[in-house]
């Protein structure tokens, strides 16, 4: 059933013959090398000419080059705080988007959304059989590196078939597509729209993919923590390399070395995700590094591996 939609706005049209344009952005700083990685992805879905980056100040060569539409903005100091300045610049660029394409896809570069191959071909496959949803989330993963099992990376083979291992993180659980101009808060958890979770869709985060590329991004984002005051105090941006690679070892140890159960998203209960606050918004609720400390690591469905 369709869920009504946000207000002030008409009803979507029904859904034409003509498959829907889908703009897809991301936004990042010194990612390790990582949006080449988005482009090759979503570039392969979409087309490279409708992905665009959002260049905040890159300095480590990873924006050089990228064969799509790449926008850097000026340093800090802005009008607003970093959090702030991002969901205006994006949100803004998004109701500008929604003028020539049908839906916007907005994820962090180290985000990969991908449909249940059993049941569609691709993402634009999935995103045209959801002609009737105004915004959709996924069930989102934490992939995370099982030191000592999984050995060092093949930059020539997908990335889940060499880190087949993930956490079920609820407040990951973003809308991160929309039909609509319903401005996206909370840091992309939350919308000002009703949205349901798909459990034909998972998203792959990529953040502790890997020891030593999460050392990197640890010691970048400290950096920018403690300089520049990005990242909350209590969220993951204020440790240090040493500790956020103590904890990965300590939810790899606490697994065991046997096999794990398979995280099947469909299985997932995610009734209790997704709340409407007292403001008017709906977001994902929970706190990412909780649910890394207390929910069971499970290995990823072979179907999904090839895939990124």
């Amino acid at each position: 059933m369709r869920m009504a939609p946000a207000a002030g706005r008409e009803p979507t049209p029904p859904p034409s013959d003509r498959p829907a344009r889908v703009a897809v952005m991301t936004m990042t700083r010194d990612e390790a090398g990582m949006p080449p990685r988005w482009l090759d992805y979503y570039g392969r879905q979409f087309g490279d000419t409708n992905l665009f980056v959002v260049d905040d100040g890159t300095t480590d060569g990873s924006t050089d080059g990228l064969a799509c539409t790449v926008l850097r903005i000026p340093p800090a100091p802005w009008k607003q705080n970093w959090m702030q300045t991002r969901i205006d610049l994006v949100n803004g660029l998004s109701r500008g988007l929604l003028a020539c394409f049908d839906v916007i896809v907005f994820t962090d570069v180290d985000e990969f959304l991908i449909p249940d191959p059993r049941r569609y071909a691709d993402l634009p496959a999935f995103i045209s059989a959801r002609a009737d949803q105004d915004v959709i989330a996924p069930v989102a993963v934490n992939v995370v590196h099982r030191v000592g099992i999984e050995p060092a990376l093949d930059p020539s083979r997908p990335i889940l078939a060499q880190r087949s291992h993930a956490k079920f993180v609820p407040v990951m659980c973003k809308p991160l597509i929309k039909r609509v101009a319903a401005p996206w808060m909370m840091g992309f958890h939350g919308i000002r729209a009703p949205y349901p979770i798909d459990p034909d869709l998972l998203l792959v985060h990529l953040k502790y993919y890997d020891v030593e590329a999460l050392a990197d991004v640890a010691e970048a984002r400290k950096d920018l923590h403690d300089n520049l005051g990005r990242g909350a105090a209590a969220s993951s941006w204020s440790l240090g390399a040493v500790e956020i690679q103590r904890q990965l070892h300590s939810w790899v140890k606490n697994a065991g070395d046997g096999p794990l159960p398979e995280l099947e998203p469909a299985e997932v209960d995610v009734s209790n995700v997704v709340r409407q606050q007292q403001n008017g918004f709906y977001r994902s609720t929970g706190r990412q590094l909780v649910a890394m400390e207390n929910n069971p690591l499970r290995a990823i469905p072979e179907r999904f591996r090839a895939v990124v």
